[in-house]
């Protein structure tokens, strides 16, 4: 029996996987919508409504193997988290370095954080944790699995940020502010990319537990739905930045996504 950190999961799932595929044709028709209809550093409800879809697809690909109970408390867990680590670097500047949220970004939450934001937690959290299975299938057996999935995932989610910065700045959902560090990527100082690996291993010692799958039984077939969003995410952070002529930003877009296509296809033929 393969080792695990843990476990608290109760009940059966309660998503079909034949609910995917639907969720998936609206959440990619209204990216294209989104994509092409709004011009360079502008924002619609089409990406408020691509977010949600984006989260509501993350949260019912894992309900769609556990119970329904457990992946809402993990989600709700992330966005806490993830949300409160933001607002507290807008007000203190820790953990991510000192930023002001741009109108672009939504309405605040408690005058504080736009609700985008907690959301981008769940869809970056969870779909690499996705990725991360995906390539650590070969390796699934081996006693330290659990903790190696929790270092790949928040390194995918890490790749995530990076990303994701190019896109934030071109779409002006934040500003980040001068700090002492000569050095950034698109704006951003590297503690931003210190602080996102280190919340996001916080948020993954606390909901690892609610997503190990109780039942026995044979390794579940390799589950595509994850890295297709991830690598959708990439895609469309990667196409903003080329319009914006970000084509620094692009060429690492490409790289990290070939990267994750390539190990997750190799993990899955396992």
């Amino acid at each position: 029996m393969q080792p695990t950190i843990g476990s608290v999961t109760s009940g059966k799932p309660v998503f079909k996987k034949n609910w995917i595929p639907p969720l998936f044709l609206t959440l990619t028709l209204v990216a294209a919508a989104a994509t092409l209809s709004d011009p360079v550093g502008a924002t619609s409800n089409l990406d408020a409504a691509l977010l949600l879809l984006a989260t509501a697809s993350s949260i019912a690909i894992l309900a769609s193997n556990l119970p329904l109970q457990s992946v809402l408390f993990a989600a709700f867990i992330t966005a806490l988290i993830g949300g409160a680590a933001h607002g507290l670097s807008a007000r203190t500047g820790l953990p991510f370095g000192p930023l002001s949220f741009g109108a672009t970004s939504g309405p605040q939450l408690f005058n504080t954080v736009p609700w985008t934001v907690p959301l981008l937690w769940v869809v970056a959290i969870f779909n690499s944790r996705g990725v991360a299975r995906l390539i650590l299938r070969p390796w699934r057996r081996v006693k330290n699995y659990g903790f190696l999935l929790m270092g790949l995932t928040a390194t995918l989610a890490l790749a995530f940020e990076v990303a994701l910065e190019p896109f934030a700045r071109v779409k002006h959902l934040w500003l980040w502010q001068p700090t002492k560090i000569p050095v950034t990527w698109h704006g951003a100082s590297p503690l931003s990319f210190v602080g996102w690996a280190f919340v996001s291993l916080i948020i993954l010692a606390i909901i690892m537990p609610y997503l190990i799958r109780k039942q026995p039984g044979n390794p579940s077939a390799p589950d595509f739905a994850p890295l297709a969003l991830w690598l959708g995410a990439i895609f469309l952070f990667a196409f903003n930045s080329a319009e914006a002529g970000l084509w620094s930003a692009v060429i690492v877009n490409a790289t990290l996504a070939a990267g994750a296509t390539v190990f997750s296809w190799r993990g899955a033929k396992w």
